[in-house]
């Protein structure tokens, strides 16, 4: 493996991929050749670990059903995500969670399947699939403790003034 660092579970890999590309998409500063091995790198990666997670003591299982994501969903929401300036990316498990200045990104977050959370103050993304179990409801800090949480602050981009 060339960009990845020996992920063994999905959620690994889509933390890894993040950071990747926050420093290596072409909108960042990175270039066109590189993003493209790091995707295809992700996609050969995500077939082989799409089942295999990790809960919050650190145990990897692998799931019962297999899952309808693909890596493309992922892959194009962090991208898109990546271009937003002051918002911060968390990642909890398989949930995107997006907290910061998002007030101008609303319909674009809207747009990309995310929902708003009121209590939590953020917007979250998961598969449409997911259907709650219990009726506990969760603070963002409790999900953060569950399921880990990996955050990467985004560089902004410089903005020409035009004179």
């Amino acid at each position: 493996m060339k960009w990845f660092n020996h992920p063994q579970t999905l959620e690994e890999l889509k933390k890894q991929y993040k950071q990747l590309a926050v420093k290596h998409h072409p909108d960042k500063g990175g270039n066109t050749a590189d993003m493209q091995e790091i995707n295809a790198e992700y996609d050969r990666l995500f077939e082989l670990l799409k089942n295999t997670h990790k809960n919050a003591e650190g145990q990897t299982y692998t799931t019962q059903t297999e899952t309808t994501e693909t890596a493309n969903d992922f892959r194009e929401i962090i991208e898109k995500l990546i271009r937003f300036n002051g918002i911060h990316i968390e990642i909890c498990g398989s949930w995107v969670w997006v907290t910061g200045c998002t007030i101008e990104y609303r319909e674009e977050l809207k747009k990309m399947k995310f929902r708003w959370s009121k209590s939590k103050v953020a917007w979250y993304y998961h598969r449409e699939e997911y259907r709650k179990s219990t009726k506990r409801t969760y603070t963002l800090d409790e999900i953060r403790d569950l399921y880990g949480s990996e955050t990467i602050k985004t560089e902004p981009q410089l903005k020409l003034a035009i004179v």
